[in-house]
């Protein structure tokens, strides 16, 4: 039997697609996503809410000079409804919103043109939209954007963001007095009288469900009693800010899914764009997939988490579509790819090039090393390397970029000193390239492993009175809430000291210097030591200290050697970081790296002592999580690697 023919069904305020399969309403002109009917279920949204807060888009946007990450929360309402294109094929259909002077001030300076497509077939349904603010228009900030869904609560209880996350969600009803108890900030819920009574005593927060870019392919909801599915899938992060490893929202409680495409989560004010005015800037989110399926005739629910995976796959694999659109949507006829080889030189380490395994690799704006994690206007196309450090990136937008990498298990960025132009159709074999990591000398001790994440050091077991079920003996044990508080419990009166050789990083440093909560309530700064011996010193040279930090919150890393009463630190990285990794259970958020001069007469043979003090303390989320830390000594021949006369 043929599929239907998709339908376009034009009332006076809404627009229906159908394509036998799946039914969407949109309010016309708005663009609002009012009912989603599939199976045996009329509307997939929350029916009791009102009609503009089911399924919309959305941002935050400020005055230019404003600082923070809030904003006007603005949900996207088109003022014109276009039909783009109308065939048995496909439905594409257009809610835009033009901006004029007479907004000033009301509106964030920005055309914008939302597009919802249907395609004969498909079990779901697109979604993108074109931003663009002309030259002549004024400067303003844009803190966040994004397309959000909320389901229908009676029906969806299942959430699923990644084989080993998901279960049987609270109501959103829960999250309310006196069900619920908020805690030390408001997306923090103690559920103390749920519906279901199993969830008692468990504690809920959307950030527990954050993934990063790069993960974030597929998650949504599970309606068990019909065996319905709804689940987004983000087939590229390309049109997402801050690169792979930024982490954003995915679904939590409402039940709600969403698709972030530009936030401050994880990295605070240095993810907000700023555009000045007399600044052009286009650019295209999405599309995304909206995928609904269900189980005939009985089985397991849970088996639609499979085919929605292989369903991701499918989608993964089509990018980039052939069918949008808009012009401003490249094909992939009109893009370019790279292909190369990255390998590292580390002649403390080994006398040969090493292949870049498992290295991340990707093309960015261009700036400079590092750049890419706090790069939030333009697009981003990453690759992983494999075993011998080669690498290809596909279907690259035209324009300009420069090549970044970093590799785990080494400090640093590498960058391109070349600008990258892609044209279409291009095929571009930049061949090997070599990374020199910061080195100096040979390492004489180290800390942690370099991969840009605090998860391998101590992350204690959670308060009981605080749990989420979920992340019991999981391995991101570091998404519980309330860990901050368990390093005052741990170090009551002193601060940890983890001596080399003897120490188990695993096992004794903290996965993050945190303040410690005083009785009063109040909060003091902390200070680490890490005690070392030196059986040979060169007085008269410099040793480096090298810190790698995965996270930083309102804090400074103060160094000093020998003396923790130095007036003047020997180092100090002054007012650092506002991701609130701690806070939202991130593990990490923007890397640093910072390198310190050790003068040799700092030393003695023997016993020597670094402090490391975070002196911030109005808060229990200001604190340090580090990546790596290295001692090197006093720069020698590398043939030795590893050995030299002081070290």
């Amino acid at each position: 039997m043929p599929l239907q023919g998709v339908q376009l069904q034009i009332l006076d305020s809404h627009a229906v697609m159908d394509n036998g399969i799946v039914q969407v309403t949109l309010s016309k002109p708005e663009g609002i996503v009012t009912g989603i009917r599939y199976g045996n279920i009329d509307n997939l949204l929350e029916v009791i809410n009102d009609e503009s807060n089911r399924g919309y888009w959305d941002l935050v946007w400020s005055a230019p000079g404003s600082t923070g990450t809030t904003g006007t929360f603005d949900v996207i309402k088109g003022t014109s409804f276009d039909v783009i294109v109308e065939s048995d094929e496909q439905v594409e259909i257009s809610f835009t919103r033009t901006w004029g002077s007479s907004q000033a001030g009301k509106f964030v300076p920005l055309n914008i043109d939302k597009r919802f497509v249907l395609l004969r077939g498909s079990s779901g349904f697109y979604s993108y939209a074109i931003y663009e603010h002309l030259a002549e228009w004024p400067a303003f900030n844009l803190a966040e954007t994004r397309i959000a869904f909320k389901l229908r609560k009676d029906k969806f209880h299942y959430m699923a963001v990644a084989d080993n996350r998901q279960r049987n969600m609270p109501l959103p009803d829960d999250r309310l007095p006196p069900r619920g108890q908020a805690l030390a900030y408001p997306e923090a819920v103690l559920l103390v009288n749920p519906v279901e009574p199993e969830l008692t005593g468990e504690v809920d927060d959307k950030y527990q469900y954050s993934c990063e870019n790069k993960d974030i392919r597929l998650h949504g909801w599970i309606c068990t009693g019909e065996s319905v599915g709804f689940w987004l899938i983000t087939p590229s992060d390309e049109f997402k800010s801050g690169g792979p490893h930024k982490q954003n929202l995915t679904s939590h409680v409402g039940p709600t899914t969403l698709a972030v495409y530009l936030s401050a989560h994880y990295s605070g004010e240095d993810l907000v764009p700023k555009f000045n005015a007399g600044e052009y800037w286009k650019k295209v989110f999405g599309p995304v997939f909206m995928y609904c399926n269900s189980l005939y005739g009985g089985g397991d629910p849970l088996l639609l988490w499979e085919d929605a995976k292989e369903q991701m796959v499918t989608e993964v694999q089509s990018w980039p579509y052939n069918f949008p659109a808009s012009e401003d949507f490249q094909k992939s006829d009109q893009r370019g790819n790279v292909s190369g080889r990255l390998l590292v030189q580390d002649r403390y380490v080994y006398d040969d090039y090493i292949s870049a395994s498992g290295a991340f690799v990707g093309l960015a704006k261009p700036g400079d090393a590092g750049s890419w994690q706090r790069e939030c206007k333009d697009y981003q196309f990453w690759t992983k390397a494999d075993e011998n450090g080669f690498f290809s990136i596909n279907n690259i937008r035209t324009g300009d970029y420069n090549l970044y990498a970093w590799v785990p298990g080494f400090i640093g960025d590498y960058k391109s000193n070349d600008v990258v132009n892609i044209t279409s159709g291009c095929d571009i074999d930049i061949g090997v390239v070599v990374y020199e990591p910061p080195r100096n000398g040979p390492t004489l001790w180290e800390i942690g492993i370099p991969d840009r994440s605090a998860a391998e050091f101590y992350v204690p077991d959670s308060n009981p009175n605080f749990i989420n079920k979920l992340y019991v003996n999981h391995p991101d044990r570091f998404r519980q809430y309330g860990l901050w508080e368990r390093y005052a419990e741990l170090y009551p009166n002193e601060d940890l000291v983890y001596t080399v050789g003897t120490s188990d990083y695993a096992k004794d440093w903290f996965f993050a210097q945190v303040t410690r909560k005083k009785d009063n309530n109040t909060y003091q700064g902390t200070t680490w030591q890490i005690k070392f011996t030196l059986d040979s010193l060169d007085q008269s040279s410099t040793y480096i200290l090298r810190v790698a930090i995965a996270s930083a919150t309102i804090s400074e890393l103060q160094v000093r050697v020998n003396n923790p009463n130095a007036n003047h630190p020997l180092f100090s990285s002054g007012l650092i970081g506002r991701d609130n990794s701690i806070a939202r259970h991130g593990i990490h958020g923007l890397y640093w790296l910072f390198n310190v001069d050790v003068p040799g007469d700092r030393l003695v043979l023997g016993d020597n002592t670094v402090f490391l003090t975070q002196p911030r303390s109005t808060s229990p989320f200001q604190g340090i999580m580090y990546d790596y830390i290295r001692f090197e000594c006093p720069s020698s021949s590398p043939t030795n690697k590893e050995n030299s006369e002081f070290c």
